[in-house]
């Protein structure tokens, strides 16, 4: 009897992935609108699309209720919730301090084992989850989560065929590329805001001009994120989540797949009969 074909825990039906895409869209537009506006010089400044702001969270809520529609089961939810808590506790613990991140590489793992819809419901859980233990709830964590899903829905679109050493080299290197992506799009979410942001050495303050183009402020922003974060903490993010991924990789992945092969989605029966009834032991005479 040949066994069954494993089935992802948050399996992306056709609908889902429609629905990813457009949230996707919406969250990179919140995210790249200082770059694709250009005023006239007499205007001194752009009032940011709040609109977006306000639609984040009901955008995301969105698309974590398409993607649970009848794609979890209790056991998969418990699952999710282990996870999140696991995930928003080692958040708590590390803090970003001198960018040591630990959330990253349970994140990519765990997107890794349960497939891109588990990865990227787990990267808003965790994310909103650790915000209320820090108490960390403001306008940035709508783009947190955003970002954080985007993490774990990455890892879940990995080469599916990667195994031993090579799977475990592709996820440090997919780790050390997100650690990046995710410090240069959260500073991009805030940079926007900032006001006379000089450094020594260079020409100008590294602010947002919305009288700029979008190369010009492009070329800003890449300055602003080198100098204050990509060689500071977003490196440090970087490093703890590939060497975590390296050494902790072993033996999470495969304590995921086997609690992977209890809380997998039973598909449903195919036939046109009703399903057969479990038989009743009989009581011994």
């Amino acid at each position: 009897m040949t066994a069954p074909a494993q089935v992802r825990a948050v399996p992306l039906s056709p609908r889902s992935r429609a629905t990813i895409a457009v949230a996707s869209l919406l969250g990179l537009a919140m995210l790249c609108w200082p770059l694709l506006v250009r005023v006239g010089d007499g205007v001194s400044r752009v009032d940011p699309p709040f609109l977006f702001l306000l639609l984040a969270p009901v955008v995301i809520a969105v698309v974590v209720a398409e993607m649970s529609e009848g794609g979890m089961d209790a056991r998969v939810l418990a699952l999710l919730g282990v996870l999140s808590a696991v995930n928003a506790l080692l958040r708590v613990l590390s803090a970003g301090t001198a960018g040591v991140e630990l959330v990253f590489f349970l994140l990519i793992l765990a997107g890794r084992v349960f497939g891109a819809g588990f990865g990227f419901v787990l990267g808003v859980t965790s994310l909103f989850a650790s915000a209320l233990l820090t108490a960390g709830v403001g306008p940035w964590l709508p783009f947190q989560m955003l970002c954080a899903a985007w993490v774990g829905l990455g890892a879940g679109l990995l080469p599916r065929r990667l195994t031993g050493r090579a799977e475990l080299l592709v996820l440090a290197a997919y780790g050390v590329v997100a650690a990046y992506l995710y410090g240069a799009l959260m500073n991009l979410s805030g940079w926007p805001f900032l006001l006379g942001v000089a450094v020594p050495g260079v020409d100008g303050d590294l602010t947002f001009d919305p009288t700029a183009g979008p190369l010009d402020n492009l070329r800003t922003f890449a300055v602003y994120t080198l100098i204050t974060s990509t060689a500071s903490f977003d490196t440090g993010r970087a490093i703890t989540t590939a060497v975590a991924v390296l050494v902790l990789g072993p033996a999470v992945l495969a304590t995921l797949r086997r609690a992977s092969r209890r809380a997998v989605v039973v598909a449903a029966t195919t036939g046109t009969g009703p399903a057969p009834a479990p038989s009743t032991p009989h009581a011994p005479s």
